[in-house]
């Protein structure tokens, strides 16, 4: 996971605070994705440390998986129930994870 560059039109951003053991889960859920495409997937932000966007987004609690396309923020998931619960996500957000260029 990387830091966030907020002017981008696509992104999915991790929010979380750095003591919420729920957000560590989430984590760990989000690191095995990436680590099975190799490559950064998911954008981070320390919610703590960002009122004025918590505010201006309205999120409503952490962790929350904050899905921006089209310049649009088109889904807050805050449920994150399982690695397939945010492959489904993936499929819809970004399906270039899933074409095989062999």
């Amino acid at each position: 996971m990387k830091d966030i560059d907020l002017q981008k039109e696509h992104y999915i951003l991790y929010i979380y605070t750095p003591m919420c053991g729920t957000c560590a889960l989430a984590r760990t859920m989000l690191d095995k994705i990436e680590s099975v495409h190799r490559e950064t997937i998911f954008y981070e932000m320390n919610a703590s440390l960002n009122p004025n966007f918590m505010h201006e987004n309205k999120i409503e609690s952490v962790p929350c998986l904050l899905i921006k396309d089209e310049n649009e923020v088109k889904e807050k998931v805050y449920a994150f129930h399982s690695i397939p619960n945010i492959y489904s996500y993936l499929m819809k957000y970004k399906p270039e994870l899933f074409v095989n260029n062999d």
